[in-house]
């Protein structure tokens, strides 16, 4: 058996269209730009901001931005090309199957469940953080015990915010695509309404001179700072997994991809610049940097706004990875890699039900028992991953499929997929030790499950009729 044998293009769009597994369309362009702000705005500006400016890259946090920025820039418009192609769900996991084969497709599938997975858990415990910091400020307090993950020393046994919050998102996942993106819609709006407020509230007590020395920790500390917040510009990858249930995919798909990279970019960018103007950076290693930096100026009128807006911003990240996680899932199991179970369609809403709630639940324990903050950067190689390999499939695949239509085609060639490559990889290797030793554990177990499930329920197996393209 070959272990990189691939499907073609057209092999993977029959597949989509097959009745009983097919995905219901009903979002547009509008529909995924607000699904890529809904997962990139959130934890990178109410939380990463401080950290990074105190403790790696002072007020060149700027820098950071842009660095991370271009990185996923680069790989944006690879991904935009993969998405007009082949638009059909698993984003680069399926984008591999056809620039890569087999293998290599279930190796990143593998890691991107993972970084679904970390991301969703994370961010439900930031969630819960925020709201009962909301709740504390009406005098509502839970019992210690229900309010983090279990840690006898600090009297916790569960987090039950987390818990809940995970759950009531599977179950808006589960109503059908259209109203999970309605509500993440309304979310959207609140949280960028409410960073515009920041911005023009903050811009009026900017001192430059908080602003000097711009780069205390050298470059070095900007780049460290770049990989830090790169978790902050993750939520574009979503946004391709949405590929199967997009009217006008090959128009659509670069639309929402690009634009809702390049709004994000620059609310990032002004963020950070009125923050570290309003405060010196070595005050800002706090958990709600935008608020602080709002009480620090003596307008916790605003600061009040900000936390709501936070809550929002972290509700539809939340919303979106279950979301990419759920499809991902949907995508493997389709290819027989997972049980079937995972693309098991609801004939109604047109949703994978069992897998919606599955996701909902293991996520929701992961959330509420395990303390996750060590699991977050694992979160960023997983994705660097992808970026890198996505970029090098566009190679690939105009090497040795050039007739292939493509609806969108990335510009510069090889220049810019090569530049991605370069910016990913620069910034994987910023990341620490103990991260590599659990990506490179988890993709162990990966291939575990591959040599003893995965290979021999491959849909390929069955495959006579359709010629399947094979490595060499």
């Amino acid at each position: 058996m070959n272990l990189l044998r691939k499907k073609s293009v057209q092999m993977l769009l029959n597949e989509a269209g097959q009745k009983g597994v097919s995905l219901k369309k009903d979002l547009g362009a509008f529909d995924l730009t607000m699904l890529g702000i809904g997962a990139i705005i959130g934890t990178g500006i109410f939380v990463l901001t401080g950290v990074a400016a105190a403790e790696h890259a002072g007020p060149a946090l700027v820098l950071s931005f842009i660095l991370s920025g271009l990185a996923c820039v680069f790989a944006a418009l690879c991904y935009a090309e993969f998405a007009s192609t082949v638009p059909v769900s698993g984003s680069a996991y399926t984008y591999s199957y056809a620039a890569f084969g087999e293998l290599i497709a279930w190796i990143l599938g593998w890691d991107l469940i993972l970084e679904y997975g970390v991301a969703a858990s994370a961010v439900a415990v930031g969630w819960s953080g925020y709201f009962q910091g909301l709740l504390a400020g009406f005098g509502i307090e839970l019992p210690k015990a229900l309010t983090n993950a279990y840690n006898p020393e600090k009297g916790t046994i569960i987090d039950l915010p987390a818990i809940c919050i995970t759950l009531f998102m599977a179950f808006l996942l589960s109503l059908g695509v259209k109203k999970s993106a309605r509500f993440n819609a309304i979310m959207v709006v609140i949280k960028v309404a409410v960073v515009l407020l920041f911005l023009a509230v903050g811009i009026w007590y900017v001192k430059p001179e908080n602003w000097s020395p711009f780069m205390p920790f050298g470059f070095s500390g900007v780049a460290t700072g770049a990989a830090t917040v790169f978790f902050a510009y993750i939520g574009f990858d979503a946004v391709s997994t949405a590929a199967e249930e997009v009217r006008n995919p090959q128009r659509n798909m670069p639309i929402g991809i690009i634009a809702s990279l390049f709004i994000c970019t620059l609310l990032y960018i002004a963020v950070s610049l009125v923050l570290t103007g309003i405060v010196p950076y070595e005050q800002l290693n706090v958990k709600n940097p935008v608020a602080f930096a709002l009480s620090y100026i003596n307008q916790d009128w605003a600061a009040g706004f900000i936390s709501l807006g936070a809550i929002a911003g972290i509700t539809t990240v939340l919303l979106v990875m279950l979301y990419g996680q759920t499809r991902l899932f949907y995508a493997v199991s389709r290819d027989g890699l997972l049980p079937k179970v995972f693309s098991k369609v609801s004939p109604t809403r047109q949703v994978p039900y069992v897998n919606t709630w599955l996701t909902g639940v293991i996520v929701a324990c992961f959330a509420g028992m395990i303390p996750l903050n060590k699991l977050a950067e694992l979160t960023n190689i997983g994705t660097l991953f992808a970026f890198i390999t996505v970029s090098i499939g566009v190679l690939i695949l105009r090497k040795t499929q050039p007739n292939l239509k493509r609806a969108f085609r990335v510009p510069m060639v090889p220049v810019i997929p090569l530049l991605a490559v370069a910016f990913c990889g620069y910034l994987i290797f910023q990341l620490p030790a103990i991260t590599w030793i659990g990506f490179v554990s988890w993709s162990l177990i990966g291939l575990v499950i591959y040599f003893t499930y995965g290979r021999k329920h491959s849909t390929l197996n069955d495959v006579k009729d359709i010629t399947v393209e094979k490595a060499g």
